[in-house]
């Protein structure tokens, strides 16, 4: 059998850690059997449907290196297709129109809710035999079978067995024509010949009924996977509309697509106690039965961990090239010193993101330091004349790298015979207008001799 995984999100909102992995545990199903990827929009709630969705899940599924086979293909250019197979079934008594209004669907739910039993439909048009005219509003509603059961083998839930009576007549067109979603889904997978379908356990309740309009159609049963949920540290459910930010931003708050990667695979994947995978290798290994089948608690604490992984061991040039979009986020002129290269190579270690990075270090390609008044208790009796050596030897030395800038500073401080810090804070103030920040040897090699020159010169300026 071909295998053919889908990816068919409803633009209805954006793309999400929830439907990211999703898509990310069918496209690594696919390759590891050699199959095909598809990408599909589901998109006949038009109302709610947005263009700026649509782009999320595109361009969010691009920058993770999730890359379909064929589509996007989007259902709403299918309409008609999809109205002349809902004709055919009419006429083939597999569906039938509904003219009950919503005031006697009202009623009908709320006399179901105080009986204590499940507020369905009652099935009163199927049982009728005079059509109305067609001038009268109707929906199509499904002949979903009265007797006997669906069975779901789920790959990751195990056997689920749903009882026909207990399943309503689903609408499957509604009153302005459009088809439903669970009526348009079950037409492309048996069209695109889908062999798994790959999705949120929220759908499990879809997943009979779907079976039983394939099964009317004479299609073929894909495999089905419900994956467990991802929740909130506070158990809540992961929503695409409420409560997490779209896929894209994780890339403009400077996190590398493949931590972010690695991180949903482990939301609910494992290959014994390892936390570090390739894609090639995933690719080679991953199953849908070592998927578990509790829900997984989101945690932004551990995805920086895999971010400061992958930013510690990222090439170097990977990594300028990221940095530099960030610095152009922020409108940082780059011209001078330092190289992002070297920028990277000394302090690619203390941050969690590529945009921390950037934040803390943008002080170095500013033209003008402001000193705040409060730092001037740093400044002592000595310290002009401390600053003032220290200006002449680094002009001096002639291997501008940090170990000769650090044996300028430890005979500085067996001249001056003073701690480390009564040279070191005084410096960083007037070379980064800060009085805690990175090792002060490596600060003054990245902004180079030029700027330290000129930086210290008007620090003393101010001493004076």
């Amino acid at each position: 059998m071909k295998i053919r995984t889908r990816f068919a999100p409803s633009p209805t909102g954006l793309l999400h850690i929830g439907g990211a992995r999703t898509a990310l545990y069918s496209w690594l199903f696919a390759k590891r059997h050699k199959g095909s990827f598809i990408l599909r929009i589901e998109d006949t709630d038009v109302k709610r449907s947005s263009s700026k969705a649509i782009k999320s899940i595109t361009e969010g599924l691009i920058w993770l290196g999730i890359k379909w086979d064929e589509g996007p293909f989007f259902q709403v250019d299918k309409l008609s297709y999809y109205q002349r197979i809902i004709k055919s079934m009419i006429l083939n008594k597999m569906a039938y129109k509904c003219y009950c209004s919503k005031e006697r669907l009202e009623v009908l739910r709320k006399s179901k809710m105080l009986k204590k039993e499940k507020p369905k439909y009652d099935r009163r048009c199927r049982k009728i035999k005079q059509l109305y005219e067609d001038n009268r509003s109707y929906v199509v509603r499904f002949c979903n079978p009265l007797e006997g059961s669906v069975i779901v083998d789920d790959q990751i839930k195990g056997k689920i067995i749903f009882q026909n009576k207990e399943l309503d007549d689903l609408i499957i067109q509604r009153v302005d024509g459009m088809p439903t979603y669970n009526f348009c889904v079950v037409i492309d997978d048996r069209d695109m010949k889908i062999s798994h379908i790959i999705r949120g356990e929220d759908h499990i309740n879809n997943t009979p009924r779907q079976i039983n309009i394939l099964k009317s159609l004479g299609a073929d049963i894909p495999v089905y996977a419900h994956l467990p949920l991802i929740v909130d540290k506070k158990g809540k459910k992961i929503s695409k509309r409420d409560n997490l930010i779209d896929i894209i931003e994780y890339n403009k708050k400077g996190f590398l697509p493949d931590s972010l990667v690695n991180y949903m695979l482990r939301l609910g994947w494992s290959n014994g106690d390892k936390e570090i995978f390739s894609i090639e290798e995933v690719k080679k290994i991953f199953n849908l039965k070592d998927i578990s089948t509790s829900s997984s608690t989101f945690d932004i604490e551990k995805l920086s961990w895999y971010n400061r992984f992958y930013i510690r061991n990222a090439s170097v040039d990977y990594l300028e090239d990221i940095l530099k979009k960030q610095f152009s986020i922020m409108k940082v002129n780059l011209d001078n010193n330092p190289r992002l290269k070297d920028l990277i190579q000394f302090l690619r270690f203390r941050f969690d993101t590529i945009k921390d990075m950037a934040l803390a270090c943008s002080f170095f390609y500013e033209e003008h330091i402001v000193i705040k008044n409060i730092y001037k208790k740093y400044f002592f009796v000595n310290t002009k004349e401390i600053l003032l050596y220290f200006f002449k030897k680094i002009n001096s030395v002639k291997k501008w790298n940090v170990k000769e800038i650090s044996l300028i500073s430890k005979k500085i401080l067996e001249k001056f015979k003073i701690n480390f810090k009564d040279l070191a804070i005084p410096l960083r103030i007037i070379l980064i207008g800060k009085d805690s920040s990175f090792p002060i040897n490596v600060i003054v090699f990245l902004l180079g001799r030029k700027k330290v020159s000129l930086r210290i010169k008007k620090g003393l300026e101010l001493i004076n």
